[in-house]
């Protein structure tokens, strides 16, 4: 069926703005998938009011506000998504192996592509700030915050809409917006006194870790951990409560329970959440190497700082990569 002039308008005036709303979703939700979801819905709601849209906001400003209050309704009902350093302290027993939450018992954070909001490749800037906006320990935070909390002071400080033009797309009042980024901030600092300097995935430094943590596993050299941890080093993985902090405590949980013999893991260097990550497939008892999940690293320049594995097997798919890698 041939589109009609007014689809082929409302597609040219609002299809650019189609990552950044996926990035704005998913910070918002903490969920890759869900944030997918809430992006499609946010455009049949858009083309369904489309002709009403007179032109008293910009087509940007009225789409967020579209897409903030389609996020706002969907996280009335839930509980926040974690990760498990948001549950409880590291775990001091190095000789319990890691056991998993019970399904359904919590929500988990889940990593995002780069591909999928990546601004383009010719403004260095925005890719920073794209970058920066969607870091793992941020989303986490801001997964802390009461929901409107959360959209205030994305709306302001990540979009940099005005308090005026956050008032609008939130129908509130100046006041409160102001009011409620003042407690959003002043809870985020509580959660991330001090963010770490990370390396940007481009660093040569940056590679050179991930490539080391990826030969560690394929090697199932618990050695080569050594040079790309840092000392001070956590470790965590969906879906399990326990966490491990300092880098001897990782090195013993990952040699114990997780590394294996050489060949029963493969791992594939990509992005997300402007980090350097892998998708990672794990040998099963017949021999394939199957989709297992996604890893995500806090590079600086004194090494890995961070290691967050979400064992969830969709996730492989998303980043582009088939569900059985052929080796």
């Amino acid at each position: 069926m041939r589109a009609t002039p007014n689809q082929d308008r409302f597609t040219a005036e609002t299809e650019r703005f189609r990552r950044e709303l996926l990035a704005h979703c998913y910070r918002m939700v903490g969920s890759a998938f869900d944030a997918e979801d809430l992006v499609q819905e946010t455009y049949l709601r858009a083309w369904r009011s489309y002709a009403g849209f007179e032109g008293r906001a910009s087509i940007r400003s009225w789409l967020y506000k579209i897409a903030t209050n389609v996020c706002l309704r969907a996280l009335e009902p839930r509980t926040i998504r974690a990760l498990p350093s948001g549950l409880a302290g590291p775990c001091d027993e190095p000789d319990r192996p890691p056991s998993p939450v019970a399904p359904g018992e919590v929500s988990w954070l889940e990593p995002l592509p780069d591909a999928w909001t990546a601004p383009p490749a010719d403004d260095p800037a925005a890719v920073v700030v794209a970058r920066e906006s969607v870091r793992l320990a941020l989303i986490a935070s801001l997964q802390h915050l009461p929901a409107r909390q959360r959209a205030i002071l994305i709306l302001r400080e990540v979009l940099a809409f005005s308090a005026a033009e956050t008032a609008e797309i939130l129908d509130t009042t100046t006041a409160a917006v102001k009011s409620g980024l003042q407690r959003a901030r002043a809870r985020l600092d509580e959660l991330e006194p001090g963010p770490a300097e990370l390396l940007e995935p481009t660093d040569q430094r940056a590679r050179a870790l991930l490539d080391g943590y990826i030969a560690a596993f394929e090697r199932s050299d618990a050695g080569l951990l050594e040079q790309v941890l840092r000392t001070d080093a956590t470790l965590e993985a969906t879906p399990f409560r326990d966490w491990q902090s300092g880098r001897a405590m990782c090195i013993h949980v990952l040699d114990a329970y997780v590394l294996g013999t050489p060949g029963d893991w493969r791992m594939i260097a990509t992005t997300a959440n402007g980090q350097p990550a892998a998708v990672v497939y794990h040998r099963d008892a017949d021999g394939a190497l199957r989709a297992d999940g996604a890893v995500v690293l806090a590079p600086t320049a004194a090494g890995v700082s961070r290691v967050i594995k979400f064992h969830v097997p969709a996730l492989v798919a998303i980043f582009g990569f088939p569900d059985v890698y052929a080796d």
